[in-house]
């Protein structure tokens, strides 16, 4: 990317970033400690008698992706694919709050929309031109990290598919059109998506990293870490709250659809941190550049006067 590019993306970034800080710097007020905002975002309700938190665990997932975007914009031959990947996920998970009825939260998506959809401009137009000194491209992950990173984040889309299909099959249909639209009949953060749209967004956005990381593709890294950040922070959250309600010490005894959930959120915790560090580590060795001229460029003209023998 150009330098004027990747000081756009990393400002885009940095907005982005200080979005997301103000509203959990005002639920920190609102909820007393980060302890409490910590066990809000895990799913903990009980602290909804005392105020209720406009973000969830979106929000500080969001706010340490966005900063390491702009890291990466700024340091990082993966800028380009780490802005894109950064500002679609934010685009798709930002989206419902145009419907939301707080005008706060309609403002902040506006904004968050309109940053992102920034990220995505710059990280397509922001390419250096064919005529620019030479630059490594991004390099490709090794195989066998690649492949097991996928083989996980296969089975955890068709593990958040599976479970919104159960949900669809148990609920009334009006709950279920309210999953994806965030009627009256769902409980959320205000600035948080409704829980089926985040499912889809996260089936997405899992199957696209997991065929990136099949194909060994450039962008494997940036879409890979995101998916592994949102896996492992959902699986955390799940693990956390089983956890501190003793549903882990008694697992074995729990209905069939409880058990599940538990193992599911031990299993996205175990496989998010898997993720992160298969694709964290240094990819595979870039190809040195032929010593040969492109093709289609003529080779220099001989020298004049030619030297004898020439």
């Amino acid at each position: 990317m150009t330098r004027p590019a990747r000081l756009t993306g990393a400002a885009l970034c940095a907005a982005l970033v200080l979005t997301a800080a103000v509203w959990i710097l005002k639920d920190l007020a609102a909820l007393g400690s980060p302890a409490d905002l910590a066990w809000y975002w895990a799913g903990d309700r009980f602290f909804l008698a005392r105020g209720r938190a406009a973000t969830s665990l979106v929000d500080p997932v969001l706010l340490v992706v966005s900063a390491a975007a702009a890291v990466a914009a700024l340091r990082s031959r993966h800028a380009a694919s780490a802005l894109a990947a950064t500002g679609a996920v934010t685009l798709a998970l930002r989206l419902p709050g145009l419907w939301a009825p707080d005008s706060g939260v309609l403002v902040t998506a506006l904004l968050e929309l309109a940053l992102a959809a920034g990220l995505v401009l710059v990280a397509a137009a922001g390419r250096r031109p064919a005529n620019a000194p030479y630059e490594p491209l991004p390099g490709r992950p090794r195989t066998g990290a690649a492949v097991a990173a996928g083989v996980l984040l296969a089975v955890a889309a068709a593990a958040v598919a599976g479970w919104e299909l159960y949900w669809a099959s148990r609920l009334p249909a009006e709950i279920t059109v309210d999953r994806f639209t965030g009627g009256r009949s769902v409980v959320k953060a205000p600035l948080g998506p409704p829980p089926g749209w985040l499912a889809a967004v996260l089936v997405a956005l899992y199957a696209t990293a997991a065929a990136s990381a099949f194909a060994r593709a450039r962008h494997t890294r940036a879409f890979g870490l995101l998916a592994g950040a949102l896996l492992a922070a959902h699986g955390l959250a799940g693990t956390a709250g089983a956890a501190r309600s003793g549903i882990l010490e008694r697992l074995a005894d729990l209905p069939e659809p409880y058990r599940s959930d538990a193992l599911t959120s031990l299993f996205g915790l175990l496989a998010g941190v898997a993720v992160l560090a298969l694709l964290a580590g240094r990819g595979a060795p870039a190809a040195s550049p032929a010593p040969y001229p492109p093709a289609g460029v003529l080779p220099p003209p001989p020298p004049h006067p030619r030297p004898p023998g020439w």
